[in-house]
């Protein structure tokens, strides 16, 4: 674990920022201490790489909070994108030190002004955001959101981990086990009433998420023991069939 501090040496990020990041739901820390001071795991670290990926990249807060809640979010995928729009603004990086080179050899006599469209760049980062900002379920998790408070989505998202952790507790059984696919239906009930309409696709999707590592992964099995999050994952691949 680190302090707020220590992550603002780490990566430069001021503590204002990171406190801001906190306030708006960007960036949560993955602990508390009972005096209140802010603690990050690596899955808090990793979250905020991507952050500061799409901000290099000029993105909005707004549009990454979209991207980093969507529920089809999917950190390979983004990531590429990333690498494309990164490489994007390499090359156009390339053109101006050139065009910049040129102008100082010939003194100053070139009329090429080529270097500086950056059409491609925002055509492409646009995509991207049309891509993980708007889709059917993100609208639908947005609508409900805003009628709710924030204690209320705090405690929807609690309720939600305790569905998931709660497989931690099944795992003396087969992940076909009528016990096990019940929780899944409830685990999918759940997200449909609260968050989005959760079609079969889209648990399968979330499935996967829980059990690849990273932020989901090791905070389902810190509520529900080790193994929870791999386990869901198989009942829910089960279910999905």
């Amino acid at each position: 674990m680190m302090t707020v501090k220590e992550v603002s040496n780490l990566t430069g990020v001021s503590i204002r920022t990171l406190q801001y990041y906190d306030k708006i739901g960007l960036l949560h820390p993955a602990h508390r201490t009972q005096a209140g001071y802010r603690l990050y795991d690596d899955a808090a670290l990793e979250r905020l790489q991507q952050i500061l990926l799409f901000r290099e990249l000029e993105f909005s807060l707004e549009d990454i909070r979209k991207i980093l809640k969507n529920p089809e979010f999917d950190r390979e995928k983004t990531l590429e994108q990333q690498i494309t729009l990164l490489t994007l603004k390499k090359q156009h990086l390339e053109k101006l030190i050139a065009l910049a080179e040129k102008i100082r050899t010939t003194g100053g006599n070139v009329m090429d002004f080529d270097a500086f469209d950056t059409q491609k760049i925002k055509e492409y980062a646009e995509r991207a955001k049309k891509e993980w900002g708007e889709t059917t379920e993100y609208q639908e998790f947005e609508a409900k959101n805003a009628r709710r408070t924030q204690k209320e989505s705090g405690s929807i998202n609690e309720q939600l981990m305790g569905l998931v952790a709660a497989f931690g507790t099944l795992q003396t059984r087969e992940p076909a086990d009528p016990a096990v696919q019940a929780q899944v239906k409830k685990l999918q009930d759940f997200i449909t009433e609260n968050y989005y309409t959760c079609t079969k696709p889209i648990l399968y999707q979330l499935g996967q998420m829980y059990g690849a590592g990273g932020e989901f992964t090791e905070n389902i099995n810190a509520a529900g023991g080790e193994g929870a999050a791999e386990f869901a994952q198989k009942a829910i691949e089960i279910y999905c069939q």
